[in-house]
């Protein structure tokens, strides 16, 4: 009787929230980049924040003016790629000067970064993996000697080699309307998919002796996964950041990877260096930093990892079902009816007295890897 008393008075407690922020038209530049001090590319993109109860995608903001100045100095313009990124090839910066970068955009406002000092990035020493808990943590390390850096970030490109559930030998001339031999043009089983990193990875060595990051978790890769079934390959980027960026992205990881438990940290100001030169209380979000970015690939195999590791398919793939010329039972083609008119995938041909007789098939979710990856080797690809 108490917990249903409980129970009424907390369903009747229970009101709606709605705050009118979720509404809100309005809609915020958004700067991502690093000013890269090194042989890569400076690369920046401009979007636009969108409403949390909206169902709109975000998009790149185009025709603004992008530059680098120094402080000062001379300019370096960035030049627009399409769908809001602008970019500009190897920069050589004064490191005794600060930078910042400029936008000017289409409706002629325009905005700013600070001015920041140039960051040194020390390389990478190395990426290795640990297995906890059923699953791959990698990790990084590296230090600087000068004790200089102290703050930290890492982004990553991940590549896998994967196939798929069955290997199709045959597929369909819709224009002959008949079965045929599979060419390596149009291979199904063998793929390659990719992702970038989606969470934010910083670390700081400030409250230590020395300038060392030892075994800084970058990502987690479970038992289950088909990154780690055949081959699996890592690019990481670590950035060198000054003590304010750091806090920038600090907060920005607790506000968006962080919230959601009464024990998480509460929402903070997000604060960035970037501004609207003509309107200070307009937000901006981003933050610019100018630094060299190191990188580093690895290339994990299967059977570098201790142990058995075997992926789960993303598709329930019974066995490969049997399509018969003339069916006995119905007395038709079902080779025509299920494979050539149909939507099934022939994998093998049936036999009898060295003639073919019919086809077994699948699916095409469980035989063409294209429909989640590409087929094409990518160009920084090694096999062991």
């Amino acid at each position: 009787m108490i917990l249903l008393l409980l129970g009424g008075i907390y369903t009747t407690c229970k009101k709606p929230y709605n705050p009118k922020i979720v509404d809100a038209p309005n809609h915020y530049l958004v700067v991502e980049g690093v000013i890269n001090n090194g042989s890569d590319s400076t690369i920046v993109r401009l979007s636009k924040t969108v409403n949390i109860s909206g169902n709109v995608s975000t998009s790149g903001v185009d025709n603004c003016t992008v530059s680098v100045e120094a402080e000062g100095g001379a300019a370096y313009t960035l030049n627009p790629q399409g769908n809001g990124l602008y970019a500009v090839p190897s920069l050589s910066l004064d490191a005794a000067k600060k930078y910042r970068l400029h936008i000017l955009t289409g409706d002629s406002k325009e905005y700013a970064s600070d001015y920041v000092e140039v960051k040194k990035t020390q390389p990478i020493d190395s990426i290795g993996f640990l297995v906890k808990n059923n699953a791959l943590q990698l990790y990084a390390n590296t230090h600087d000697a000068s004790n200089s850096t102290r703050y930290y970030r890492w982004s990553f490109d991940e590549t896998w080699r994967f196939h798929a559930k069955y290997q199709s030998s045959y597929m369909v001339d819709q224009q002959a309307k008949m079965v045929i031999a599979r060419p390596p043009s149009e291979s199904s089983y063998y793929c390659f998919a990719s992702d970038k990193s989606t969470t934010i990875v910083i670390g700081s060595s400030a409250k230590l002796t020395q300038d060392v990051i030892f075994q800084q978790p970058l990502t987690t890769i479970a038992a289950e996964s088909e990154k780690i079934e055949m081959r699996y390959t890592i690019l990481l980027k670590q950035y060198a950041l000054t003590k304010e960026a750091y806090q920038f992205w600090e907060n920005l990881k607790k506000n968006t990877e962080q919230l959601g438990s009464i024990f998480d940290a509460q929402p903070s100001q997000l604060t960035g260096n970037i501004h609207n030169l003509k309107d200070a209380a307009e937000p901006v979000i981003g933050y610019i930093s100018v630094t060299n970015i190191q990188s580093k690939r690895v290339f994990i195999d299967n059977a570098d990892v201790p142990g058995d590791w075997f992926a789960k398919y993303p598709y329930d793939c019974a066995a490969p079902d049997t399509a018969l010329f003339f069916n006995p039972k119905t007395r038709e083609d079902d080779v025509l009816s299920i494979i050539i008119n149909g939507s099934s995938i022939p994998v093998d041909a049936i036999t009898q007295q060295n003639s073919v007789i019919g086809y077994t098939y699948s699916s095409i979710e469980c035989t063409d890897c294209r429909i989640r990856g590409r087929v094409p080797t990518p160009s920084y690809w090694k096999e062991r």
